[in-house]
């Protein structure tokens, strides 16, 4: 007998002896791995626990599930979305708020106006660059910059935020780009919804409202992960589900009437509510901090230069020269008390201090890239961009965050 049938003959009797032995399969490089960033619009971390949607559930216990996740400061939607896929804090990528006005252009940034799309609002550089700079593709279906020429560069394939788009069209179009041929199929994916957050501003953060749009997203992420598996790619693909901030009920009795405080008609309001962002028309910086700082209840006010490093909102001039932060479920409104009792405020918003337990967001990592049935302590957003490079194998650009997430998430 050759050598060659002595070794089939004794792997035919293993394999009959061991009917239940397996064959370690390779682990797929990272460089051929897909992953896609879902984010969940203010999925407060403690929907998971109190509402125990089945595919999330399922997805946390499979992989990785933070405690929370820390939003950057201000914890608002377009500053941590951009955040999340720059590793970047606000003051450095420069998206400060979900509206601010730039002293240098004498110009406004609103998140929902077409001159958001300028190139020059955008600084860092997002992940679906980094891909594409280092020969990967990348398609964004919703993400705050992804419209956006940045750095010279647009994602792979894109579409532009539509509020009137159903999260079924959303996971279908995700799932027909990964259904193409290896060699034109993404390497990265962005895919975002806009609840919980909607359903938590209009009816409250415990109404029937949140738990039936946390069973609508859940019920999309269901479908594509069993898209996923229809097509056969569970072996390459890869989720990361994240949130950019949480939410907290709000109170008509909890109202900061800055108009019954000074003399609003010399102040511009860069921005308000949780957070209020003010630039006195005539310059007198120091006269208006006085005026605040002797009358703050149920609010703190800082100088920029002055705002507590925690929170890194110094270093930019997009940031107004006096920031008020309300404590937690306290409105700043720019109005008197009566002006603002004729208007109809939000039930829930964020926006506060992200060291909140209820600004916390959710993070899980889920697939094969990753270790499992693993619950890490509560975790800063900004080190989600150096999980995702790493996990895709990328040589990330420069950021403010570090390896600590990728060293907890990724498998050994």
């Amino acid at each position: 007998m050759t050598n060659l049938r002595r070794a089939l003959a004794l792997g035919l009797i293993i394999i009959s002896t061991f009917p239940s032995a397996t064959i370690a399969v390779q682990p797929v490089p990272a460089t051929n791995r897909i992953v896609i960033l879902v984010s969940l619009d203010g999925f407060r971390w403690d929907y998971l626990p109190k509402l125990q949607p089945p595919n999330l559930t399922r997805l946390a216990a499979e992989g990785v599930r933070a405690k929370r996740l820390i939003p950057t400061f201000p914890s608002l939607t377009f500053p941590n979305h951009y955040t999340l896929v720059t590793g970047l804090y606000p003051e450095h990528h420069g998206i400060v708020g979900n509206n601010f006005y730039d002293p240098n252009r004498k110009t406004n940034f609103n998140a929902f106006n077409a001159g958001a799309n300028e190139s020059h609002w955008w600084g860092g550089e997002p992940i679906w660059a980094t891909a594409i700079n280092q020969g990967r593709s990348a398609n964004c279906m919703f993400w705050p910059g992804s419209q956006t020429e940045i750095g010279g560069i647009r994602p792979t394939e894109w579409q532009p935020f539509n509020k009137k788009t159903t999260f079924t069209e959303c996971v279908d179009t995700v799932l027909g780009w990964l259904q193409q041929p290896a060699d034109k199929r993404p390497s990265f994916v962005t895919l975002y919804f806009h609840e919980p957050d909607s359903a938590a501003h209009h009816d409250g953060v415990a109404s029937p409202q949140v738990a039936e749009a946390v069973a609508f997203v859940d019920n999309a992420l269901g479908r594509l992960t069993a898209g996923i598996q229809q097509l056969k790619l569970e072996d390459l693909v890869n989720l990361v589900i994240v949130s950019d901030h949480g939410m907290a009920d709000l109170s008509p009795d909890r109202v900061i009437a800055l108009g019954d405080l000074v003399d609003m008609s010399k102040v511009q309001t860069d921005f308000s509510g949780a957070t209020a962002g003010l630039r006195p028309l005539d310059g007198g910086v120091d006269a208006l901090y006085a005026a605040l700082k002797k009358k703050e209840k149920h609010f703190r006010v800082y100088r920029r230069e002055k705002m507590p490093s925690r929170l890194h909102f110094r270093a930019n001039d997009r940031i107004p020269p006096l920031v008020l932060i309300a404590d937690e479920g306290w409105f700043i409104t720019p109005r008197t008390a009566e002006d603002q009792a004729k208007r109809t405020l939000l039930k829930a918003t964020h926006g506060f201090d992200p060291q909140l337990t209820s600004m916390g967001g959710i993070f899980i990592a889920s697939g094969p890239a990753f270790r499992q049935g693993v619950t890490i302590p509560a975790v800063e957003n900004i080190h989600v961009y150096n999980l995702l490079c790493a996990t895709l194998g990328l040589q990330a650009a420069a950021n403010d965050g570090d390896d600590r997430l990728t060293k907890k998430v990724l498998a050994k």
